[in-house]
């Protein structure tokens, strides 16, 4: 899999994301709502992302290799 040169910026807030989103998956989550609210502003910042309109980001491989570098340690069973 090609590997994109992804700015820093971006990278961090797709961890955010991710951890964001692993708080509000929890069951009860303290402050569901700011969580929401912050999950929400992450997801239009990525997607709004200016590194988008470049050449390596226009290709949906590159929103896929984002996600998968990013998320944390967690594995699927096919990358097992």
């Amino acid at each position: 899999m090609e590997r994109f040169p992804f700015p820093d910026d971006l990278v961090r807030a797709q961890q955010e994301w991710h951890n964001t989103y692993r708080a509000l998956a929890c069951s009860r989550p303290r402050r569901a709502t700011e969580l929401r609210r912050r999950l929400l502003a992450l997801s239009v910042r990525i997607h709004c992302h200016p590194f988008w309109s470049t050449p390596p980001g226009r290709t949906p491989a590159a929103r896929v290799d984002l996600r998968q570098r990013t998320r944390g340690g967690r594995r699927t069973e096919s990358a097992a």
